[in-house]
């Protein structure tokens, strides 16, 4: 006996590319801008270069791992309450 086909979940959307650059530069921008006054004090004499690869080294792990992610939470549950 054959069970009665059960309708898939709808899957939340995705936001578009567009909402995905807002919402990364939303984390980037900030993260970016402290991390720049945090080692202002003992970087001054650095290379623009190294200055940059460390504050990368830093601030991509924190945007991709933490911030963005609860960035995009909050932008499917604004959107959810949208509809």
């Amino acid at each position: 006996m054959s069970h009665p086909a059960t309708p898939p979940a709808t899957a939340p959307r995705l936001p578009s590319i567009h909402a995905k650059a807002v919402i990364t530069w939303i984390a980037i921008f900030p993260l970016v801008t402290l991390g720049f006054y945090a080692i202002a004090p003992f970087a001054t004499d650095w290379n623009p270069v190294l200055r940059a690869f460390v504050l990368s080294i830093v601030v991509v792990p924190i945007a991709v791992y933490l911030v963005v992610p609860q960035l995009m939470r909050a932008y499917g549950k604004f959107q959810g309450a949208r509809r």
